[in-house]
Formats: structure tokens, sequence, C-alpha cells
């Protein structure tokens, strides 16, 4: 006789809430609005150049390559407008206005409309569009204007920023301290500077719910614990890695890029995994390789390894055993094998 398997059956569990795309979209571009604020009050019309050809050459090539393929219009939604605010916060203020086009048409059409649209790209869209500008124009990529809170205390229109003061052989500079940093006194990309505005940013998108704690959390833990073992003479530990967390683009990386739906693991055990590994490798790129960021490397490579941190970490369907799986794996087996016999003879 055949074993019967009795299940208990309730109420689906699903939370049903009215936002879509487009509202969780609107939340994303209300909470860059202080970090590229601030950007472009330190950075004046470079930043606002930037950021005009960014978002605009976004909109328009998703709504051009989607009116080429004649497929449903999506600009609406606005995902097309938070890449290139997106792409906006991690490039420099003195990029020359082209750059944007570039990089919004390599986030744009490459990486995200190639592999299908919102929601089908595996990578980051906004970080890719900047490791591609990176790799073609590295000398526009590291070229820094100085802020106007320090017009006049430094001379020439140009200078390095605080992480590669940290990273070089030079001391850091008197002008360079952790309240400058978390206030914005200091050179770098646009919506990198001040980390205030962008903890403010993340503060309403975690009350907002776009997003959750596991990945922010599990990365700049990761980031602060290894970066305090390590250390570097001539600082004290905590004071080194409180500089490496307000510096760079470390914050804005994990609230707002590492946390993309599309890019990131969907399973609780998997974002904190996924958190982990982008902490570890930005250590590791700071640290031993030749590039002071490593927040953007990070994470795209990460990005690669999300649907099998998702594949190893995904719970188990409800009422299904382990022996069913087993089971409905070795049917789908024996059919592929029946098939393959058919059309051979």
């Amino acid at each position: 006789m055949e074993e019967k398997r009795l299940y208990k059956v309730t109420s689906n569990p699903i939370v049903r809430v009215k936002r879509d795309t487009r509202s969780i979209m609107l939340d994303v571009i209300i909470a860059l609005l202080p970090a590229i604020g601030m950007g472009i009050w330190m950075f004046g019309t470079g930043a606002v150049i930037v950021l005009a050809s960014s978002v605009i050459s976004c909109v328009f090539f998703e709504w051009a390559y989607e009116k080429l393929m004649k497929k449903t219009n999506t600009v609406g939604d606005l995902s097309a407008v938070v890449t290139g605010l997106l792409l906006t916060c991690v490039l420099p203020a003195s990029s020359p206005w082209w750059m944007p086009v570039i990089g919004a048409f390599f986030a744009i059409i490459v990486v995200k409309q190639l592999y299908g649209g919102i929601g089908k790209n595996f990578l980051n869209p906004a970080l890719a569009g900047r490791a591609f500008l990176t790799a073609g124009y590295a000398a526009f990529m590291t070229r820094w204007m100085v802020p106007s809170a320090l017009a006049g205390v430094v001379d020439g229109t140009t200078m390095a920023t605080p992480l590669a003061s940290l990273y070089g052989s030079d001391a850091l500079p008197a002008y360079y301290n952790l309240k400058s940093m978390l206030i914005g006194y200091i050179p770098g990309c646009i919506g990198e500077i001040s980390t205030i505005a962008v903890l403010l940013g993340a503060c309403y998108l975690l009350i907002r719910k776009v997003i959750t704690w596991r990945i922010p959390l599990a990365y700049l833990g990761t980031f602060a614990v290894l970066t305090f073992a390590l250390g570097k003479e001539g600082y004290d530990s905590l004071n080194w890695t409180l500089l490496n967390l307000a510096s760079g683009g470390l914050v804005l990386a994990a609230f707002f890029m590492a946390t993309d739906y599309s890019s990131s693991p969907v399973t609780p055990k998997g974002q904190l995994i996924y958190g982990v590994g982008c902490g570890l490798i930005t250590v590791l790129i700071r640290y031993y390789g030749g590039y002071p960021e490593g927040a953007t490397y990070a994470i795209l490579i990460m990005n690669t390894c999300a649907w099998a941190i998702d594949a190893l970490t995904r719970r188990r369907q409800f009422g299904v055993s382990a022996a069913d799986v087993k089971e409905e794996k070795a049917k789908l087996a024996a059919e592929k094998k029946k098939a393959k016999e058919g059309a051979a003879s």
C-alpha cells in the first residue's frame, strides 16, 4: 500500500503591500538627495553637469533601446533615473560631460537591457559603469576637484583624496580628520564625500523598509573588524578603523550599491554571507591591491556569486521533504534519458 503523507495546510506565507517598482525607486531617489546635494554644494557646476549628463543619458538609452526592440517602455518606473543618480554618486565632479554618457550606455544597454531589463541583470549597473570608465579613462577617474570648503587651504584645482593619503607613503594632512570626512569637507566622488549625508539617506531606506540591515551591517562589520585587526603603523587601531569607514565610498556602497535587489541574494543567510564577502574583498583590495577604494570591485565580484549563495542558503519548500526532491530529480533524469533514447532510435 502506498504510504500517505499528511501535511498541515495553513494560509500562504505571503505579505501583501501596496508597493511597486516606481514607489521603491522614488524612495531611493529621495534617499540619495542629501548625498548628491552635499556633492553639488562642495563642487558646484561640475557636479551639476555630471548629474544632468548621467540621468538624461540613462533615461534616453533605456527609452531608445526599448523603442528599437519594440519592448514595453519602462522609463516610468524610475529605475533608469536611479541608475543615473547612482552613477553620478561614484564619479568625480571633474569628469567631462561625455564620460557619464559612456558610463550610462554601458550600465543601461550592456549590463541591464541586454540581460533582459530590470530585475534580470546580475551586476549592479552603476558600479559596472564606473568600473568600465575606470578601466578606460583612469586619468579622469582619479582627478579630484578641491571642494569649496578647502578653497584657499590647498594650492591648485585638484588634490589627493583622504583614502589615497591613508594608503600612500605620505602622512595624512592635518585638514583631513574624522570630522571633515563625516561632514564632507573632502575631495572624492560626488555622492560619497559626506558620510553623514549618506547615513541620512540610509536611515530613510531602512525606515521605509526598502532595504534590510543584513547586507550593510555584515559588510561594514566585517570591514571594521578586519581593519581594526590589521591596523597600520602610525595609527592607533580605533582611529585607523574610523578613518577607513568614513573615507571613500564604503558607506555609500554598503547601503545603496550592495543592496541592489537584482544583483544580491534574497535569502537572509545569503545576505549575511554576501555582506561578509564584500567586506573581506574590500579589505584585501585596500591592503594588498593597487587601488585604494576596493568597494566597487568587491561588490561586483560578489554580484557574480549571488546566485550560488542563494542556491546554498535557500529554504526548503513548504510540504516538500528531501526524499520528494530526490524522487523528482530521479524522475526528470529518467525522462531525459528516455527522450534521448527515443531520438536516437
